[in-house]
């Protein structure tokens, strides 16, 4: 018992008396799981970039992303439809875009021109038209409402005109840009006609109201289709002035056109007009008296049978 005592009495001792500190360091205990984790962690590339790492989208309902560079805006781009149309003239092609040709309210309803100097000169000059008959073999350009009519010379291949035209055209339309300028205050040789010879005048008595009533709404429709128009340059002692524009005034079939179509119309509707004569300006007399000279001398030649083929042969 008493050796039981003393081992006691030592263990007790052993306890109770103070030792030297001893440092151990401490571990944080991380369960077996987790291990296997920060060891596959290590092996994982970074996904963000430093950069990206101290800017982080924030939380904040109110914040607004800065744009990094300029945003892109849609383009608006225009949609460009042109039809091409044959005439009865075989030397003119009917242009029709999707797009109106004239200005709005324009006083007259065509424009046409006839040689460059006219698509420069007021009141109304029109670049495309300067562009159009700068084209080797064009020799007219004529404004519709809604189309446009060129004209090639007798010996000029569309082969040839048209790809360059229709080219022109679109890149006329496309840009925007006004077809027919307005030079205000000014008069000039800038494209006939100026005003619509078919306009109401309350100076015109009652059967000129009537003509121009019915060439309106009846006849000018058709010579339109065709690529044309008409005028309407006076009625004296039964006989209607007329002149035809655009496709139509060099056109073979432009006289029976005016006597079968147009005169035919106008006397069923109204009693007092006798005949429909197609007027000629200067350039067109001269070459008409030129053109008969032509022929009488090619009748001596080859004798009473020989004639010239031309569209100047069937002008009246």
């Amino acid at each position: 018992m008493a050796t039981r005592t003393i081992h006691s009495s030592a263990f007790v001792r052993s306890i109770l008396t103070p030792r030297a500190a001893v440092k151990v360091p401490v571990r944080p205990l991380i369960p077996s799981s987790s291990r296997g984790l920060r060891t596959r962690a290590a092996k994982i590339p970074a996904i963000f970039t430093s950069s990206q790492a101290h800017h982080r989208p924030s939380l904040n309902p109110h914040h607004q992303p800065v744009a990094q560079g300029p945003m892109d805006v849609p383009s608006i781009s225009r949609t460009i439809f042109i039809q091409t149309e044959t005439t009865p003239n075989a030397d003119a092609l009917k242009f029709v875009p999707n797009h109106t040709v004239l200005p709005e309210n324009f006083p007259s309803a065509f424009l046409e021109y006839l040689n460059p100097r006219s698509t420069l000169a007021p009141p109304h000059p029109s670049p495309l038209a300067a562009k159009l008959l700068n084209v080797d073999g064009v020799s007219a350009v004529f404004y519709g409402p809604d189309f446009i009519t060129v004209t090639k010379a007798g010996d000029a291949n569309w082969a040839h005109i048209k790809p360059e035209v229709f080219s022109l055209i679109t890149e006329a339309v496309t840009s925007g840009e006004a077809i027919v300028n307005i030079v205000e205050g000014q008069a000039g040789e800038g494209g006939e006609s100026e005003v619509d010879s078919l306009s109401y005048n309350e100076d015109d008595d009652e059967v000129v109201g009537m003509i121009k009533e019915l060439l309106e709404t009846r006849i000018r429709p058709a010579i339109q289709e065709d690529g044309g128009d008409i005028e309407f340059r006076g009625f004296e002692n039964g006989v209607v002035q007329l002149k035809l524009r655009g496709a139509c005034r060099t056109c073979d079939s432009s006289t029976v056109t005016l006597k079968n179509g147009i005169e035919s119309m106008l006397m069923h509707y109204i009693e007092e007009v006798k005949e429909v004569n197609q007027v000629l300006d200067e350039e067109e007399l001269i070459s008409l008296n030129e053109f008969e000279k032509f022929e009488e001398k090619l009748r001596q030649q080859k004798g009473p049978g020989a004639t010239a083929s031309s569209s100047l042969d069937t002008v009246a």
